[in-house]
């Protein structure tokens, strides 16, 4: 008797029929995720298009054409509309603001610089909307980040987009493993944006055109001084600049309004130029020094999130390549755990200007695989 042939993989990797597949599709209303929903539906799977509310849109800090603006639930809905799949707005607002806005916030109050996007992804998108997700029976989750998921020879693997210009590995290193194994990233393999617009003009989707957002999504204007003073007044208390010995070279209206590696609009002209290279917020005080301060070979990580083979703590040290920002390559350094979620990092070369509160993101210094990362802390 002749056995049955195993089922081949879908395109998502399940061994069933697409139309017997669903997957839960995160729309934002911009053209990545939309053409995510788009090709999904016209493979044939059962798409369920989910837009997030996370913020009062009508409040001062709402600004248009921002991820989250009203205009894009809407752009979201007609999409979903047009193509003939179900598509729910689910409200956010509570969650968005204990998980991203207010650690926003206390972080800059506290000397750092933080990533809002990247807790939005772990805390918010990659946490409760995944479960809700699997509460509509889903498969599997997709979106239109710029990134790979390959299956490996043991486990679902984290590898940087095919086109380097809109990776975003930096934002997603702290996706856990068990959300990596449902999540699907349709868009990872593209070479170019353009591409993705074509497919949008393929299926006849009106955002095709639509600019991307460029700012954190509730943040006008690019102004974080003025959404952390909105919500934190006391975060505009005066306080000294001082130099490294601690003499005091002028008076700053709260320490909010700089960022480590300033050099401009410190207000204290003349001599050498002075950078931002410490912000003390128990003191109140902006220290300033030569640009030779801002630099750095040694960083200490917390909450890592590692996504290797091995144990994270059976590491001895390893070699990887790092990113200290979102805007700058990769570059070589060691690795040494520090304990089961922390670790520091020694650089090859040193960065200027690592800052508390920012991600440092680990990469195979001989491929794209992504290893995890962890957050700078001083």
């Amino acid at each position: 008797m002749a056995l049955d042939k195993p089922m081949k993989l879908n395109s998502l990797g399940f061994a069933k029929s697409p139309q017997d597949t669903r997957v839960l599709v995160a729309m934002s209303g911009g053209v990545d995720s939309s053409v995510v929903a788009a090709v999904l539906h016209d493979q044939g799977y059962d798409v369920v298009g989910i837009t997030l509310q996370l913020y009062d849109h009508g409040a001062a800090l709402a600004k248009k054409g921002a991820c989250c603006a009203g205009r894009d639930i809407h752009d979201a809905r007609r999409v979903a509309q047009e193509l003939g799949f179900p598509h729910y707005v689910l409200d956010y607002e509570n969650r968005f603001k204990e998980s991203v806005i207010d650690e926003f916030a206390d972080a800059y109050l506290a000397g750092s610089t933080p990533v809002p996007c990247i807790r939005c992804n772990e805390k918010v998108k990659f946490r409760d909307l995944l479960e809700t997700a699997k509460d509509l029976d889903a498969d599997c989750m997709a979106t239109g980040h710029y990134i790979q998921r390959f299956m490996g020879v043991q486990k679902a693997e984290l590898h940087a987009a095919a086109d380097a210009n809109r990776d975003q590995s930096y934002f997603l290193f702290s996706t856990k493993q068990e959300q990596l194994d449902y999540l699907r990233f349709p868009l990872g393999h593209l070479k170019s944006k353009s591409e993705t617009r074509d497919l949008a003009r393929k299926y006849g989707l009106e955002v095709a055109d639509k600019p991307d957002s460029q700012d954190i999504c509730f943040v006008p204007n690019g102004s974080y001084a003025a959404v952390i003073e909105k919500l934190r007044p006391e975060a505009a208390a005066p306080g000294e600049i001082v130099d490294l010995t601690g003499k005091v070279l002028g008076v700053h209206k709260g320490i909010i309004n700089y960022t480590i590696g300033q050099r401009r609009g410190l207000g204290i002209g003349g001599g050498d130029p002075l950078y931002v290279v410490k912000l003390d917020a128990d003191k109140k005080q902006v220290i300033v020094g030569p640009k030779s301060a801002l630099a750095t070979r040694m960083v200490n990580l917390k909450e890592v999130n590692w996504l290797g083979d091995d144990i994270f703590t059976d590491l001895a040290e390893r070699r990887i390549a790092v990113r200290v920002r979102s805007t700058r390559p990769p570059t070589d350094a060691i690795l040494r755990p520090t304990g089961p979620s922390s670790a520091t990092i020694e650089l090859a070369v040193a960065e200027e200007g690592v800052s508390a509160g920012q991600a440092c993101v680990f990469y195979d210094p001989d491929g794209t695989r992504i290893f995890g990362g962890g957050w700078i802390t001083r």
